[in-house]
């Protein structure tokens, strides 16, 4: 169940980042709040891999590989990862297609779980890479920009993996253009962060919170600037 937003705690939070525009460096911004955004990116995107969403992509043609995924998952949840990496796996060597490239995409996640974020990154590269779902390619780039990201990754790089989403237009348009947004504050560059951000609030097809958040970013950087 979605947890309710505290509108205190996410009003302290503004003000909090408001006072650090007003009074350091851009680079503060990007310290203190860049992987706060990063994090709220990569959870959303595990989260748009349900299970629920799984079965609806394979329309219960293969129920057997479906109810395997549901245990993966179920181990994952009580912290049994190994055992749900090894169920991951078995499904990688004997189905093709969106099967393979879910479980990749778990795996990856439980990667990340486990604190090996570079066999997380070598999995979602092979995915962005290789994957035969268009769907699953996608959210494998979006989180593999979010790793680096974080990890201080040159922007080259970054922007490789980004710049094929928003030219597509498609659901994952929005989220490309945060990081993108997010890239341009950490490199310093406060004109470029605005331009993704005005592209995301003018956007017909936005989440009311993702519009929220970009809006919020707007105020922040136009702060600065004055």
């Amino acid at each position: 169940m979605k947890k309710e937003k505290n509108p205190l705690a996410h009003d302290a939070l503004l003000q909090e980042i408001a006072d650090d525009v007003k009074n350091d460096e851009l680079k503060s911004l990007w310290d203190k709040y860049g992987l706060f955004i990063v994090i709220f990116v990569a959870l959303a995107l595990t989260a748009a891999v349900s299970f629920e969403t799984f079965k609806n992509w394979i329309n219960h043609r293969n129920q057997e590989t479906s109810n395997a995924y549901a245990v993966a998952i179920s181990l994952q949840n009580q912290g049994r990862l190994d055992e749900s990496l090894n169920i991951l796996q078995n499904i990688i060597e004997r189905t093709s297609g969106i099967y393979r490239d879910i479980a990749k995409l778990q795996i990856a996640n439980i990667y990340f779980e486990q604190n090996k974020p570079e066999e997380a990154a070598a999995i979602l590269a092979e995915l962005n890479e290789d994957g035969k779902n268009q769907q699953m390619k996608e959210i494998a780039a979006l989180k593999l920009a979010a790793y680096k990201l974080d990890s201080k990754a040159p922007t080259d790089e970054i922007k490789a993996l980004l710049t094929p989403l928003i030219n597509s237009q498609d659901a994952n348009y929005n989220i490309a253009r945060e990081l993108l947004a997010m890239l341009a504050i950490r490199d310093g560059n406060i004109d470029e962060a605005k331009q993704q951000y005005e592209k995301i609030v003018g956007s017909p097809n936005i989440s009311d919170g993702l519009k929220a958040r970009a809006q919020d970013m707007l105020s922040l950087l136009n702060e600065k600037i004055q």
